[in-house]
């Protein structure tokens, strides 16, 4: 979700507050968010840096709290702004996806994070995707919670009726507030599609999310968007790089971008299988893989999903 700010929720705060208030939430960030020191892979085990424009940045939802330890990755997006900065791409890869995770061999992809952290985690999803990760967020799940709440609530529309931790969630606008929330991201086994489905409530609770950041009421109260900062820097942790002044020269450059130019999607997969040694796993579409390497490559995912549009994931 910190990407996410950044990509479309703070390019309207550059815009909408002065220099003075950007500087007391640029320490109000730096006061709670932790640094991932190592975030990334050996220089030698990473494609190529491409000065094109376009930014690639991983999120990762863990339920662990010390930034880049090793623990269970729940939820893994890729972010991609492309050079034009028109739109903001939000994929979802699915945590069961089987791939080959270096030194290991093939598993699902959320045991690379399990094995060796974010550093581990960036590089199977360089070496999936051929595309080069410019920065990495983590955040842990008790802090949508607190996202939530900063803003009152946040309204997502559900695409399946269903029940969760005591709460019921109708087909349709639901208003979340922070403990609803992490029930509606958490949830899989109400649903026949158990991961797809959540990865696609996730996705809901994004567009909500920024919608809500976004409200003019939520932009014209200093409190609400200084305790907005403060809930998510307490418990996202980012690569050194990705610095208060990193973020405002990304925001700033994003100044045209709006809700309705955020894209969510799924990495494409083809059913599933199990392993040899009895894991149940979902494999990846390998043709949808290389024109989305493709894509990522040439700056043209709009164009990818104009293409695969309609085209059944899974």
């Amino acid at each position: 979700m910190a990407a996410l700010v950044v990509f479309v929720g703070l390019p309207a705060l550059v815009i909408g507050v002065g220099a003075g208030y950007l500087g007391h939430l640029a320490r109000t960030w730096d006061d709670g968010a932790s640094t991932i020191r190592a975030a990334f892979p050996d220089e030698a085990d990473r494609p190529a840096a491409v000065d094109d424009g376009a930014l690639d940045v991983l999120l990762l939802g863990s339920d662990t709290r010390q930034a880049g330890a090793s623990g269970r990755s729940d939820s893994m997006m890729l972010v991609h702004l492309p050079a034009d900065r028109r739109d903001v791409y939000v994929m979802s890869i699915m945590r069961d996806t089987w791939v080959d995770v270096p030194g290991h061999g093939m598993a699902k992809i959320n045991a690379a994070y399990s094995w060796g952290g974010v550093p581990l985690t960036v590089q199977t999803v360089e070496q999936l995707l051929q595309t080069r990760i410019d920065h990495v967020a983590e955040v842990d799940f008790t802090g949508f919670e607190g996202m939530t709440d900063a803003l009152g609530g946040v309204d997502v529309v559900s695409e399946r009726a269903f029940r969760a931790g005591g709460h019921d969630f109708v087909a349709g606008p639901n208003h979340l507030d922070g403990e609803q929330a992490l029930d509606f991201v958490r949830e899989r086994k109400s649903f026949a599609e158990a991961d797809h489905q959540r990865v696609r409530n996730q996705q809901a609770f994004v567009r909500g999310l920024v919608d809500g950041l976004l409200d003019r009421r939520t932009l014209t109260d200093p409190a609400a968007v200084s305790s907005f900062v403060a809930a998510t820097a307490d418990h996202v942790a980012v690569d050194p790089g990705l610095t208060p002044t990193r973020m405002a020269g990304i925001a700033w450059s994003a100044r045209e971008l709006r809700p309705s130019g955020l894209h969510a999607f799924t990495m494409a997969t083809a059913g599933g299988g199990t392993s040899a040694d009895g894991q149940s796993y979902v494999a990846f579409d390998v043709d949808r893989l290389y024109a989305l390497r493709q894509a990522l490559h040439d700056d043209t995912v709009g164009d990818y999903l104009d293409q695969t549009r309609g085209v059944p994931v899974g």
